[in-house]
């Protein structure tokens, strides 16, 4: 085995191809992955018509995957061959997973527990992170809420009571950003959603499911009157448009916390001054070293979350054909149309 399948950008702005690529040799403290499932995610389009985080090409993408361990590092204590794991890929060839195999570092990798497969495995590394690193990452680099994780003094105590909103609720991310609010301790946690997804939604933790259809001063009165004039610390909006950004921005009380997933869109008009309102576009990498520290203690925890279903993985749609059924995947992304659902694909199918 020395040679593998790769969906690889051959130029800037170009469209995906399948390429023969070499099969990555693991570091010392890595180890390589046989991958069988990898998600789809925003970013990985806004790759292809961005360039973003492309290091050369041509270039590998994909940032979450579920596989084997097919050979270990020689520093490598924690896992052997054949162990079952789901990982958050990185932007450089050989740690990217829309190929067949990629190599990781062993320490930011999870067992899969027995109750959880490949594909839902796949759906958890990249949003759970993207949540988890903008509210608990404690390094002075980090773009995060610094706030205590749940495993930390007051981290199960400190929001209780306190409302959460969430935009964007049937997102992948916006599913972890539930769960997280929950584990925290936050209430009510409320979320804007299709009224579709409310049950999903409901069963994660959310307490109360907003029509995203409704007008912003709909919306708002919702909020308002769940709340009861409560004030918003805490909005974590997944979606990130500006008509969002505008919304978050009036729900959230003076002095707050929001959480954006693409750089704060706001007008300047818009914003206040003197309301102390904290803006943080999070990068939710558990490689950088930033995140680090943080995402270790995440991956020492993932395992028995999923096995006691404190986390609960997206629900997944596995797309035909392994790696070349990934743009058809990425376009439906990008026009969204994909709702509730985290998309999959298995590399080792591609024909």
């Amino acid at each position: 085995m020395s040679t593998q399948k790769s969906l690889v950008l051959p130029a800037a702005h170009g469209n995906w191809e399948l390429a023969i690529t070499d099969v990555p040799t693991p570091g010392p403290q890595d180890v390589l992955v046989k991958i069988a499932a990898t998600a789809l995610n925003p970013l990985d389009w806004k790759i292809q018509a961005y360039g973003l985080y492309v290091q050369s090409y041509p270039h590998v993408a994909g940032c979450e995957a579920a596989g084997t361990v097919e050979e270990v590092g020689a520093e490598v204590k924690n896992l052997s061959k054949g162990a079952r794991i789901f990982f958050q890929g990185d932007f450089a060839n050989t740690h990217a997973t829309f190929q067949q195999y990629c190599v990781v570092p062993a320490d930011r990798t999870s067992k899969i527990p027995d109750n959880i497969a490949f594909d839902q495995a796949a759906s958890v590394p990249l949003g759970l992170a993207t949540v988890a690193t903008g509210l608990w990452s404690h390094h002075p680099d980090a773009r995060s809420a610094n706030w205590p994780a749940p495993w930390e003094q007051e981290g199960a105590t400190k929001f209780a009571g306190k409302p959460a909103l969430i935009l964007g609720g049937a997102s992948s991310v916006g599913q972890y950003a539930i769960q997280l609010a929950k584990l925290s301790g936050h209430s009510p946690i409320i979320t804007t959603a299709s009224p579709h997804n409310a049950a999903l939604l409901r069963s994660l933790g959310a307490t109360h499911v907003v029509d995203r259809s409704l007008a912003p001063v709909s919306v708002l009165r919702e909020i308002r009157e769940i709340t009861a004039g409560k004030p918003i610390e805490y909005v974590y909006d997944t979606i990130s448009s500006t008509d969002t950004q505008v919304l978050a921005y009036d729900a959230l009380a003076p002095g707050g916390t929001l959480l954006l997933t693409q750089t704060a869109a706001i007008p300047d008009d818009k914003v206040q001054d003197g309301d102390g309102k904290r803006f943080i576009f999070v990068f939710g990498s558990v490689h950088a070293p930033f995140n680090r520290a943080l995402g270790l203690e995440l991956c020492s925890r993932l395992t028995d979350w999923l096995r006691t279903g404190v986390i609960v993985p997206n629900k997944v749609e596995v797309l035909p054909n392994g790696l070349a059924g990934i743009a058809e995947g990425l376009e439906r992304l990008k026009q969204g149309t994909v709702s509730g659902t985290k998309l999959v694909v298995r590399p080792q199918e591609t024909p």
